[in-house]
């Protein structure tokens, strides 16, 4: 006859508690990491490995394992896979650092069409030149590995992103003379509104901006309505005509 499997005692406080609804009702999270979640909200209300597998459709040493981890490593570090050992990496920490430096030079400054790198044409130099320069683990590297490397690193070779440049040595005073200025109108307006009558002395505030270099184009035949059957929308002339530039204030 099996022996009795006493009960394993799990606290969990408030904030566990959250966290495991949280990920037990989530649609982003890995699917194990669900599962655990549910397991252990589910024995903290019944506290019975064969009745939580059995509501959860799991085998009752899976509920057990899971507890006794959550016992010793705490409930969230639990919800993750333990590391495996796995085998040695084929490719060496050199040859990595020698890929990531590759990927954040452009590609046209390596004699190619493209502008930048693409994970497929960065995997391709790499088995070509790799070897070459000493890493003859990249001569059968795949995109997907480059993938992973990148992202470990969290280099995006194939992306662009906009910065603006300072060149105005004075640009800091100047946007304090700006601050001063709506400083000074959001005083106005408090002071307007705390009154309980109107000044005897009118006060207008203006904003001004501009906006040059506006094209004035006309079209060269008027458009022509919609018509049922025909086309269901207005329908206008592609060519046009140019009336110089026009500054918008």
């Amino acid at each position: 006859m099996a022996a009795w499997r006493r009960a394993i005692e799990l606290s969990l406080g408030d904030e566990d508690t959250a966290k495991l609804n949280s990920i037990a009702q989530s649609r982003t999270e890995p699917a194990s990491r669900v599962e655990r979640a549910r397991i252990l909200l589910a024995y903290r209300e019944d506290p019975s490995f064969f009745a939580v597998g059995r509501a959860l459709g799991l085998h009752h040493q899976t509920v057990q394992r899971c507890v006794e981890r959550a016992v010793v490593e705490g409930p969230m570090a639990a919800l993750d896979d333990r590391p495996r050992p796995g085998r040695e990496p084929t490719i060496t920490l050199e040859a990595k650092a020698w890929l990531v430096s590759l990927a954040c030079r452009k590609a046209k400054d390596l004699g190619y069409p493209h502008e930048l790198w693409t994970t497929r044409l960065l995997a391709s130099h790499a088995r070509e030149h790799g070897p070459a320069q000493g890493h003859a683990c990249l001569a059968h590297l795949a995109q997907g590995t480059v993938c992973k490397i990148l992202d470990q690193e969290e280099v995006k070779p194939h992306k662009v992103r906009y910065y603006l440049e300072q060149r105005d040595p004075d640009f800091a005073e100047k946007m304090a003379e700006v601050l001063c200025v709506y400083r000074q109108v959001k005083i106005l307006k408090e002071a307007a509104a705390a009154a309980k009558k109107k000044p005897s002395k009118a006060v207008a505030i203006i904003s001004y901006d501009e906006k040059p270099g506006i094209q004035a184009i006309a079209t060269t035949a008027p458009d022509l309505p919609p018509e049922p059957g025909v086309h269901a929308t207005f329908a206008r002339e592609f060519e046009y005509e140019r009336h110089g530039t026009v500054s918008l204030l």
